[in-house]
């Protein structure tokens, strides 16, 4: 969710008991402007709020003029201090996934995973205990990352990707119409595509390479894990994810006015196979 007009943005995710307070809203308003100028980004969005068990992260993120590239992400419990999380690599991500539990609210703190391993073979063989370190600070980097990965999404047409491969926003973009807006084959995953190659060649015909450069969330598994409404009659669209509880898009049709928060634990539901 851009930062400007942030304060009319958020009553559009109000029904999925999203809110922001006053204070908090001033706050942010002016911070994120401030942070935006100082590191000199196209853009500035909100991301969301992770809930944690003493205190919770408020997210922002930065975007240069290539929406894919470069985007930076920062964390602050007041909505005026802001500091920079590390990227994301591979090594986090693998240890973030062993640490269980909530978010304490302290970026300091440190979760352990013990892990029992046999050494030997036979009678000789010993019990080794392993122990893992995860650092919160990590933790939240790696389940941004995963959310970012999983469910960030935008309309179709809303970004294009032009001749020299940065991907940025699309101005003659008008809206989807009611009737595009009540598919799922029109709302696109944010990030670089990973399912275009298993498209049949009929499939790619009738695809614009400028606007389908990303995976619509039509073929997203399981199938069931998107919630559509239309509230307001058919005046504003709601998307909510069912893997990550919390994430809410909103879009209202025939109109530029999109975006997304997430607002939760980060804990994924990975019960929901089992309960579609």
């Amino acid at each position: 969710m851009e930062c400007e007009g942030l304060h009319l943005n958020i009553d559009y995710v109000g029904s999925s008991g999203i809110i922001l307070s006053p204070e908090q809203k001033a706050a942010l308003q002016t911070s994120l402007v401030i942070l935006q100028n100082e590191n000199k980004f196209n853009r500035v969005y909100l991301w969301g709020k992770i809930l944690g068990v003493k205190d919770d992260y408020f997210i922002a993120q930065g975007a240069y003029k290539d929406e894919f590239a470069g985007r930076k992400t920062f964390y602050s419990k007041d909505c005026i201090h802001w500091g920079l999380l590390p990227p994301a690599t591979d090594e986090m991500k693998k240890k973030s996934a062993l640490a269980k539990g909530r978010f304490t609210g302290d970026p300091s703190y440190e979760f352990e995973h013990v892990e029992t391993k046999k050494v030997g073979e036979g009678d000789d063989a010993v019990d080794e205990e392993e122990t893992t370190i995860i650092k919160e600070e990590d933790r939240l980097s790696s389940v941004i990352s995963e959310i970012d990965e999983d469910v960030r999404i935008v309309p179709r047409g809303a970004f294009v990707q032009v001749p020299t491969a940065e991907v940025v926003k699309n101005r003659s973009f008008e809206g989807l119409s009611v009737q595009e807006a009540a598919k799922l084959c029109n709302f696109m995953h944010f990030r670089e595509a990973k399912r275009l190659d298993l498209k049949t060649l009929l499939q790619r015909a009738n695809m614009d390479k400028a606007i389908d450069f990303m995976d619509s969330i039509e073929d997203d598994v399981p199938r069931g894990s998107w919630s559509l409404q239309f509230e307001r009659g058919s005046g504003l669209l709601t998307l909510r994810s069912l893997q990550w509880p919390g994430y809410c898009f909103y879009h209202v049709p025939a109109t530029q006015k999109y975006g997304s928060v997430y607002f939760g634990t980060g804990e994924k539901n990975l019960d929901l196979p089992f309960m579609l």
